[in-house]
């Protein structure tokens, strides 16, 4: 049993050192970008990535607050189950993003899929909707990155063929991102660098 712990924590540490640094920054940067233009971000994800979805909804709502700055205008299309369900049931499990997406998405707003496989049908065509609206496009992926990869302009990608480590390091990256937008504001609140 000590075995199988340590090779978890062995391969989870293996694969944290693959992420790619640079491109964990330009998220960073581009939702600070959106935060100060009142942009709006989409989060979306099925099963564990619908938790890790909501749960990034939350912090970004919650944990970035800084006195004089602007809010995060942050919606979880997870969260919505009357819609979500009113969607699957008559149009389709694939239609629940596009669908909640459709009337507010806007150029320059913000669309994060989180999807392991980066191939679940509804958050690809969510991310063709908000493609087609001149969005900014995240995805969080693992695996081989799947079409949800090639489809964003920029893929938070977790090379690793384990489930779990995946999921993992996709909340591991949710949190990063929410400290370093939160030590931001505040940095740039000491240098009266304020919006």
């Amino acid at each position: 049993m000590n075995q199988q712990i340590s090779q978890y924590i062995f391969d989870l540490k293996h694969t944290l050192d693959l992420l790619s640094l640079d491109l964990i920054d330009q998220a960073i940067g581009k939702l600070h970008e959106a935060r100060l233009n009142g942009r709006q971000i989409f989060i979306m994800g099925n099963g564990g990535s619908a938790s890790t979805a909501s749960h990034f909804v939350c912090d970004l709502s919650k944990n970035t607050r800084q006195p004089g700055w602007p809010h995060f205008k942050v919606i979880g299309l997870t969260d919505n189950m009357p819609s979500f369900s009113a969607f699957a049931n008559d149009e389709g499990y694939a239609s629940v993003f596009a669908q909640q997406l459709a009337p507010f998405i806007q150029a320059d707003d913000i669309v994060i899929g989180i999807s392991a496989s980066g191939n679940s049908p509804n958050v690809l065509e969510g991310m063709a909707l908000a493609n087609e609206a001149g969005a900014f496009t995240i995805g969080f992926t693992g695996f081989s990155g799947g079409r949800l990869s090639a489809m964003v302009d920029l893929d938070l990608h977790v090379d690793s063929d384990c489930i779990e480590h995946v999921e993992d390091i996709h909340l591991m990256l949710e949190h990063l991102i929410v400290s370093a937008l939160r030590q931001r504001a505040m940095a740039e609140m000491e240098t009266a660098v304020i919006p």
